[in-house]
């Protein structure tokens, strides 16, 4: 028997509890372009009905089986290297989910395909036979033999009335009436001046997904969660829906719009300018020389410590000379879109034309031509957020992974992935460096660090002559009382002194919004959202009450709809009350507020930072996007307005996160030749995390935090999985985790009784309720080996074929960033 080629495909929408590599025959014709990394068409299931897929891997044998061939290949070349293909492979392994998932991820949005299926008469259907056909039914068919071609199914119902959920063309497929014909379909539309992109966080995102949607809705959402940012035109197509939809999502505050300029090249073509050698200080050059000697004996990881201001910066640029000489690929990681200006100016000035650049405020032709560049070598820098860890370089040499403590570099949907361990992945297969870079590392990373699993070089001084700022503690509860004023005598004085001396000023304050809750003085009753069971924000541009969850709106109401009173009112305060009141307290002052309602536009962030840079503004309020990696010569003073927002919550991680924050926007001060200053606004002046980010000792704080660590047996002493469980019905969710305990129990204490493994719970979410389903969670600290993989993963398969638990979903997220 001859030999035949069989492929081994990932194919999409696979659940976990099914999801494998499935073999399909290659067909003679195909055989030179199936090739691993390609995407393909292939007949699934009973009914074959065509989905896509990615090839894994090609083989011969010489005995055929019956086994389905490929329908076609939809790439001309492979568009994922061995290198991803095996990422692929080990991100379904550590994040739990399915292979086409992980794999998907490494693609630009743009480049995704959808299936379009279309309609046609049937060969020799007799005109006797239609009489037999519903007058529903009777019309469609008469409609395709009067066309004589192919009718796409979303024009066809149109066309007929029908609803986009009718199973009419379908039913006469099968009675042999017509013939379906599915078609992959991918283009990247013009760039246009309407964009569109979420209003929500990732969390938010994923909670309205599980939430009410229509099947249009929930295909825009699922498009935009992916891809971060599209031109109207783009949506419209890829989720093949009407603009009315966007429209309804952008009225509900799911969606905002915002401008794009008109051309595919996320910035115009910049020349490089500043091509000299980097002057170093002592400290500086000792940590650039033990870093080039790391790069020079085969790479790994090292951590860059270096207080704010300290020039960690010019030694990575320096690092990245070295790498770029040699030909390799240097890969630059910034925690969100609102840093990357800054850093993209810098390295633009540096490497010109070399640079690439990587996140979710381009659209989504821009993500594709820039994914081309790369591919091509064309692009040797590459600068992004979390996405561009995936960026297809042939010869990768170095990532650095700026500010590395933050967050954002852990993916909240599936798959839920730290940008930080697929970059381990990635210098590990290269043999090239990481370098984790921060004035306030991530415990996890300063402990592998003191450990000697990863190099360690610090920088303990500031840049030039600049000097760490004089820290000054407001306690609150010194200031007059009844004044409602969020901002204290002594913080004012010192903005008004910062204005006459021609100085700027940043404000931090981690809430957006003008009062964060609305509450009824009668019974006490807090206006909640009716899909979440979390209170509401009242925003005075659109004059509603918004959920930042789900992003519900309503208009606000003094009526009380719990007692009936007219008793309802404000409480609290976020970024655009401040606004208000630095208005009506220092008339004259120039202010700019930064966030989220505030940069929704398409560069918003550039040009905004740019106009403070120029000295166009005194005073900068914002969120945590003001904190971190911003350096502006003329701002003397910054102020931390709550302190005490960040400082209190039951997650373990609520310390480090409050002292990282502090440090970080203090560190914003005095870092050109004038000396700064800081102050803290709090309620609690004594509390050791305040007074160890007002002296920025971070050595003192990791040894306080690292001993609690170990005590209570947390990150990095253990590893912590969170096993979710998400439905609309709370008593079938709370009975699935049980369920799902239950059985954990009896596989651990039959089939893995050495494993080490300590569970809590189950226990529903702090915000229990999130766009209309309830949240149940698991919390198991562990050890995250190959052992404990196979053991969850098999849990998670056997849910998962639970009919009786079929409307919850369970998934698990290894070392979330938050447990609640």
């Amino acid at each position: 028997m001859p030999a035949v080629m069989i492929a081994q495909v990932a194919v999409e929408q696979t659940a976990i509890y099914f999801d494998k590599g499935y073999d399909y025959l290659v067909p003679p014709s195909m055989q030179e372009t199936a090739l691993p990394g390609c995407r393909v068409l292939v007949p699934f299931g009973r009914g074959n009905r065509k989905r896509q897929g990615i090839v894994l891997s090609v083989r011969q044998e010489t005995a055929l089986e019956s086994i389905k061939p490929i329908a076609a290949v939809l790439d001309k070349a492979p568009l994922l290297s061995n290198e991803l293909l095996s990422l692929g492979k080990w991100l379904r392994e550590k994040t739990y989910c399915p292979q086409f998932d992980a794999l998907k991820a490494m693609l630009p949005a743009g480049m995704s395909l959808r299936l379009v299926a279309s309609y046609a008469i049937a060969p020799d259907v007799a005109p006797e036979r239609m009489e037999t056909l519903a007058p529903e039914e009777r019309r469609i068919v008469q409609h395709l033999a009067d066309s004589g071609a192919h009718v796409e199914r979303e024009r066809l119902l149109e066309i007929m009335g029908l609803s986009p959920e009718s199973d009419l063309p379908e039913q006469l497929v099968k009675k042999g009436f017509l013939t379906r014909s599915d078609d992959s379909v991918r283009r990247i539309g013009d760039a246009t001046v309407k964009m569109v992109r979420l209003a929500l966080s990732d969390e938010e995102t994923q909670a309205l997904l599980e939430g009410k949607l229509t099947p249009k809705q929930r295909e825009v959402v699922t498009l935009l969660s992916q891809a971060g940012g599209a031109s109207v035109k783009e949506v419209c197509y890829f989720a093949a829906c009407g603009v009315s939809v966007v429209n309804t999502l952008v009225r509900k505050g799911v969606l905002e719009f915002y401008a794009n300029e008109t051309y595919r090249a996320p910035v115009k073509e910049r020349p490089a300018q500043d091509a000299g050698s980097i002057r170093l200080t002592d400290e500086q050059q000792k940590a650039f020389e033990q870093l080039l000697t790391q790069y020079q004996a085969g790479g790994g990881v090292s951590l860059l410590y270096g207080v704010t201001g300290s020039g960690k910066t010019q030694v990575f640029m320096r690092l990245a000379d070295e790498v770029l000489k040699l030909g390799r690929a240097v890969l630059v990681m910034v925690p969100e879109i609102s840093l990357t200006p800054q850093t993209l100016s810098l390295f633009y000035r540096r490497y010109g034309g070399q640079v690439a650049v990587i996140h979710s405020g381009l659209s989504l032709g821009e993500r594709l031509d820039e994914w081309k560049r790369i591919k091509n070598g064309q692009a040797k820098v590459i600068v992004g957020t979390r996405s561009a860890v995936f960026a297809p370089c042939e010869d990768l040499g170095l990532i650095i992974l700026d500010e590395e403590q933050e967050h954002t570099y852990k993916s909240e949907s599936s798959p839920r992935f730290h940008a930080r361990d697929v970059a381990k992945f990635r210098v590990k297969w290269h043999k090239a460096l990481l370098l984790l870079s921060s004035a306030t590392p991530s415990l996890e990373s300063f402990y592998q660090a003191s450990r000697g699993r990863y190099t360690l070089n610090r920088l303990e001084t500031r840049y030039g002559d600049a000097n760490l700022p004089a820290v000054s503690v407001i306690d609150m509860r010194l200031e007059p009382p009844g004044t409602g004023n969020a901002l204290s005598g002594p913080l004012v004085e010192e903005l008004q002194e910062n204005l006459q001396a021609g100085r700027q000023s940043i404000l931090l304050l981690n809430r957006r919004g003008y009062n964060t809750f609305a509450s009824c003085r009668s019974c006490g009753e807090v206006v909640t959202c009716p899909n979440c069971s979390i209170s509401m924000t009242y925003h005075t541009a659109n004059g509603q009450m918004m959920c930042h969850y789900c992003g519900h709106m309503q208009p606000f109401t003094t009526k009380c709809s719990h007692c009936g009173e007219d008793q309802v009112r404000y409480s609290g305060f976020g970024t655009q009350r401040v606004e208000q009141e630095l208005i009506d307290r220092l008339p004259g002052a120039r202010i700019l507020r930064l966030d989220t309602d505030t940069t929704m536009t398409r560069d918003s962030h550039e040009r905004k930072l740019g106009s403070f840079a120029k000295g166009e503004y005194d005073i900068m309020i914002g969120t945590q996007m003001v904190a971190k990696g911003l350096d502006f010569e003329n701002v003397t003073l910054v102020g931390i307005v709550s302190a005490d927002q960040s400082l209190f919550s039951d997650d373990y991680r609520s310390y480090e996160r409050a002292f990282a924050l502090f440090t970080q926007v203090v560190g914003r001060s005095g870092r050109g030749k004038h000396a700064g200053r800081a102050v803290i606004q709090t309620y609690t002046p004594d509390h050791p995390v305040i007074a160890l980010a007002a002296r920025q000792d971070y050595d003192a704080f990791y040894k306080s935090e690292i001993a609690s660590r170990k005590t209570m047996l947390y990150p990095p002493f253990c590893d912590l999985c969170l096993v979710g469980f998400v439905g609309r019905e709370e008593e079938k969710v709370q009975a699935g985790a049980r369920e799902f305990l239950h059985e954990l129990k009896e596989v651990a204490q039959r089939d893995y009784p050495k494993l080490p493994l300590r569970v809590l719970g189950p226990a529903p979410a702090v915000v229990c309720k999130v766009a209309g389903k309830y949240r149940y969670r698991l919390l198991l600290k562990c050890r995250d080996t190959a052992e404990f993989r196979r053991f969850l993963m098999g849990l998670l398969v056997s849910f998962g074929k639970k009919r009786g638990f079929s409307e919850v979903t369970a998934y698990a997220d290894m070392n979330p960033e938050g447990i609640l």
